[in-house]
């Protein structure tokens, strides 16, 4: 059984099943109650699904949030045999303050696709699809990376645009696109939405840049695949426990580079759901007595990226 219509189907639902039970917590300030209710969402349908399914990317580990653990064992069984990436919501502190940008995000792929990632920083480049491959690189200078870029979109260095998590260890980093008055947009947090920005034109966003979740990396590497859009990653390690719990997950050689193709391999699906309205998708809305969700999903195989609209009725 491979990844068709049907399970592209059932897990978009997952996600929006999980953004949904978040809904009541929005702007009330609890932010582990509502990770909580969208990771036993999760796990509960993910549990319904006809699959044989392994969590190889899980969250929470950073701040003892609720979590779908790494090494989990999900689905109701079946012949398809699932690699599985989860972050139940994206954006906690979103949903805590209704604020825009909450996601729920799932990617699946068939076993052994999927990279298994440590719950560590990842130093990262996603690149819109129109910059040559050979163009950008996590080795060259932020300077290089961005003429190179204005260079082959034939346009001016300050017309060209980078989106980066707004963080005082950018500094750096915001200081040479200043000095290169690059447009630049800063985003709170939710790095999975930033780095998929360069899939789309709609987004005008040339290249995302910058330190964050390393599991966030290995989400939005799926989506990026299906766009034939460029994206390297490096682990980064601040102490010996990361470095221990990175070499049981077989990565010995901490400081290499990682590409596209070694992150997500074969065939995949990537669905994310918005809780509250960002630029990826709109939030849920209240109609009558349904709740209607948005869900960009993306399916390599068929070359499917959509926004899906679903509506569930409210329960009284």
């Amino acid at each position: 059984m491979a990844l068709n219509k049907k399970i592209i189907d059932e897990i978009a639902n997952v996600t929006s099943k999980a953004a949904l039970s978040c809904y009541k917590f929005l702007g009330k300030n609890d932010k582990k109650k509502a990770d909580k209710a969208a990771t036993d969402s999760m796990r509960n349908e993910i549990n319904k699904l006809k699959i044989n399914g392994e969590v190889v990317i899980g969250e929470g580990e950073l701040d003892k949030a609720p979590m779908l653990f790494i090494g989990e064992k999900l689905g109701a069984g079946g012949s398809l045999e699932l690699d599985i990436a989860v972050d139940p919501l994206e954006g906690t502190n979103f949903v805590a303050k209704n604020l825009p940008g909450a996601l729920s995000v799932i990617s699946v792929a068939e076993k052994g696709n999927l990279f298994n990632a440590p719950e560590t920083y990842m130093d990262k480049l996603a690149v819109c699809k129109k910059v040559p491959f050979d163009a950008t690189d996590l080795d060259f200078s932020v300077e290089k990376n961005i003429k190179n870029i204005a260079d082959a979109m034939n346009k001016d260095i300050k017309n060209v645009n980078a989106c980066l998590l707004d963080r005082p260890r950018h500094k750096k980093i915001m200081d040479i696109l200043n000095k290169l008055k690059v447009k630049i947009k800063l985003i709170s947090d939710g790095d999975v939405s930033g780095a998929l920005m360069v899939t789309d034109e709609k987004y005008n966003i040339d290249i995302f840049l910058g330190i964050g979740g390393g599991p966030e990396g290995v989400l939005a590497a799926s989506a990026i695949d299906a766009h034939e859009c460029k994206f390297q990653g490096r682990f980064l390690f601040k102490n010996d426990k990361d470095i221990s719990r990175a070499r049981k997950m077989g990565i010995n050689d901490l400081e290499k580079k990682y590409e596209l193709k070694e992150i997500i391999k074969g065939d995949s699906i990537f669905c994310a759901t918005g809780i509250t309205n960002g630029d990826l998708v709109n939030g849920i809305k209240v109609e009558g007595n349904k709740f209607v969700t948005e869900t960009f999903v993306t399916h390599k195989g068929s070359n499917l990226s959509k926004i899906f609209v679903s509506e569930d009725t409210i329960k009284t």
